[in-house]
């Protein structure tokens, strides 16, 4: 009841799930964001495709059973997208079965009117995105055509996406033929995929900014989660020979070899603007 009385419950949803409480979207959540419009030397080459792998999962299930409203954060998503798109680069969106992309609109900042542009821009294929087993039969053989693979964050990237093995061939895919990797937040989940079946984990040794396992444990004292994340990932990331560039949820941003990486939603912007100008200047 005083959780409640003061704005640190979660709020529950029509479907059983919880959203962040009151007092967490106040503390994490703007109705504008940080996103700075810079114009760009456009790239103009062949390689202008950039494959963006959503989740289609919007429910997480925490330690004592309750289920967070989760699905790609859309700030984590959509800002890069922006300074990709300025940068000349467009966007081929995609989830693992074709179900559509599910976002955690609770944090749509809805006054940011760049936001809301690029949202309304993509809003068919967000809906009807391409499926992965699609993508890999259709495009493997055409990687001229693409500079990076972008995985968003949000906590439902980390709902089915690291089991994936289809996410795994794709990662692969782009570290093979020397395509650009760009995520941030909970999407370096997606590079658990890449241990299953007994392979070498694909990033061993890199430099990464990552979401932190730490803040993730806080979180649910102000009512952000309903409970304990059933899992990690900074951790399992570390464990693997990753080294984190980052113990805090801030605006750090990492480039190693052609992998990207951002901490948090706060690196939004930075994230967006750094793989914009990794890959003009890497695709001259």
């Amino acid at each position: 009841m005083l959780k409640k009385l003061f704005g640190f419950a979660p709020k529950l949803e029509p479907d059983g799930s919880y959203s962040p409480s009151k007092m967490a979207l106040k503390m994490g959540v703007a109705d504008k964001t940080d996103f700075e419009n810079i114009t760009y030397n456009k790239y103009d080459g062949e390689k202008s495709k950039i494959l963006v792998i959503f989740t289609e999962e919007k429910n997480l299930r925490m330690k004592n059973g309750k289920l967070f409203s989760t699905g790609n954060h859309p700030v984590e998503a959509l800002l890069p997208m922006l300074h990709l798109k300025n940068a000349g680069f467009n966007f081929e969106i995609a989830t693992p079965t074709g179900k559509p992309v599910v976002f955690e609109m609770w944090a749509f900042p809805g006054k940011d009117e760049h936001v809301k542009a690029i949202y309304n821009e993509h809003q068919s294929s967000f809906e009807k995105p391409l499926k992965l087993t699609d993508f890999i039969n259709a495009s493997f053989g055409q990687s001229n055509s693409y500079a990076a693979v972008f995985v968003p964050g949000g906590h439902g990237a980390m709902i089915g996406i690291p089991e994936d093995e289809n996410v795994a061939k794709i990662l692969r895919w782009a570290h093979e033929n020397d395509l650009f990797t760009i995520s941030l937040c909970h999407g370096p989940g997606a590079f658990l995929s890449t241990t299953l079946n007994n392979q070498e984990f694909l990033y061993k040794g890199y430099n990464m900014a990552v979401f932190p396992d730490s803040v993730d444990n806080k979180t649910p004292m102000f009512g952000y989660l309903p409970g304990k994340m059933p899992f990690g990932l900074s951790e399992p990331l570390k464990s693997l020979g990753v080294k984190l560039m980052n113990t805090k949820m801030d605006k750090t941003v990492c480039v190693d070899r052609k992998l990207i990486t951002g901490s948090s939603p706060l690196a939004s912007n930075e994230l967006g603007k750094l793989a914009a100008e990794t890959l003009l200047k890497a695709l001259k």
